[in-house]
C-alpha cells in the first residue's frame, strides 16, 4: 500500500481485498482490484498528482481554456471516433460539431 494513502483507504483497500478473495478472486487479482479501486476515489477527489486522467474540465468556461487532455475526456464521452489522433483545435471542432 502507497505511503501517501491515509488510513480510511488503507481500510477500504483491505475490505476490498478480502470481498474480492471471498468471491473467489486470485489474491493477486483481488490486490489489483482494490489498489485500483482506491486510485480512482483518490484521483476523482483531486488527491493525486496525476491530473492527466482526470475529467472534462469547468463546464463553464470556454473549450479553448480546456486542456486538450480534458478535450480528449469529453470526446470520448460523446463517443467521437478518431479522438486520439486529433490536436487541440481538430477535438474542439468536433466537439462543436456535435
Amino acid at each position: 500500500m502507497p505511503r501517501s494513502w491515509t488510513n480510511k483507504e488503507e481500510r477500504m483497500y483491505k475490505h476490498i481485498v478480502d470481498s474480492e478473495k471471498d468471491e473467489g478472486a486470485s489474491t493477486r487479482r483481488a490486490k489489483e482490484i482494490a489498489a485500483r479501486t482506491v486510485n480512482k476515489t483518490r484521483r476523482e477527489r483531486g488527491e493525486t498528482a496525476n491530473k492527466r486522467t482526470m475529467g472534462t474540465g469547468n463546464p463553464g468556461t470556454a473549450l479553448e481554456e480546456h486542456t486538450r487532455d480534458e478535450l480528449y475526456n469529453e470526446a470520448k464521452q460523446m463517443h467521437i471516433h478518431g479522438r486520439s489522433g486529433m490536436t487541440k483545435q481538430e477535438l474542439i471542432a468536433a466537439i462543436r460539431d456535435r
